[in-house]
């Protein structure tokens, strides 16, 4: 529980602010990220490169941790070079989480057996250096939930979950987050059962920035910022005062990410 006069502060867990969309205006996009509540962002890597310009962002500003990895997309680039290179980034303290890894059979830009081969490798080098992983899952649940099951001691986050309750049920058996985007905000989410089987111990708020902008900003560039949005919806659906919710999940955030809490005080300067 908060303790008395802390104010609900909001973490957003998944932003790609590394990307080329934020270039232009990178620190005006941070403050008003400030402006609106949140204390920290974590800045996703899903390439060498994306992840070397998110750890270099975390590297120069205390409210951005990094993660590293490499997206089923690019699994063809997985290699041992590329194991190495994570192995290493892994052992930086800005470097959070190992990620975004997992399956993608809707697009299929790698071949499966190498996405796989991939995904199996970047959790493996989570667990071995205590680090979650932040797992991308479209089309691939029965596969992905397998490889999960296989290395029940990493822990996970299940992010921006758009996926069936056969998914959601494995990660919550073995104790994983799940983190919902601004599609829960969409005309078309049909997945609201989601959001009210998911334990409040293990839901996580995230923006998927620039994609996926919430309403009332769709079509637009999506931003740290536009997480209270996700917050909001999941409150009301859940009958949740915004702030009671918002704590939950920036406890949990702090929790996984082994950032400080409650409150975040130090981050919030």
């Amino acid at each position: 529980m908060r303790g008395a006069g802390v104010a609900a502060v909001l973490i957003d867990t998944h932003c790609h602010l590394a990307d080329a969309a934020y270039d232009p205006d990178r620190s005006e996009v941070l403050d008003r990220a400030w402006s609106a509540g949140v204390v920290h962002v974590v800045v996703i890597g899903e390439s060498p490169e994306a992840s070397d310009r998110a750890l270099g962002l975390a590297a120069a500003e205390p409210r951005l941790s990094a993660t590293a990895g490499v997206h089923p997309h690019d699994a063809t680039r997985w290699s041992p070079g590329a194991a190495e290179w994570l192995r290493e980034r892994l052992r930086h303290p800005r470097v959070v989480a190992a990620g975004e890894m997992g399956l993608d059979y809707h697009y299929d830009h790698s071949p499966r057996d190498v996405q796989r081969s991939a995904f199996e490798a970047q959790l493996a080098l989570a667990g071995e250096a205590g680090k979650p992983a932040i797992i991308h899952a479209r089309v691939a649940d029965d596969d992905l939930a397998a490889i999960l099951r296989n290395q029940p001691g990493v822990a996970a986050i299940l992010h921006s979950f758009s996926s069936g309750p056969g998914l959601l049920r494995a990660g919550l058996v073995l104790r994983h987050y799940v983190s919902f985007s601004g599609m829960v905000t969409f005309r078309n989410w049909r997945l609201d059962q989601a959001i009210l089987d998911t334990p409040l111990d293990r839901l996580l708020l995230e923006t998927d920035g620039p994609y996926l902008a919430p309403v009332p900003h769709r079509g637009k560039r999506n931003e740290p910022a536009f997480v209270r949005h996700v917050a909001e919806r999941i409150a009301s659906l859940r009958g949740l005062a915004p702030d009671e919710l918002i704590a939950r999940t920036t406890e949990n955030a702090a929790r996984v990410f082994g950032l400080p809490s409650p409150g975040l005080e130090s981050l919030a300067q």
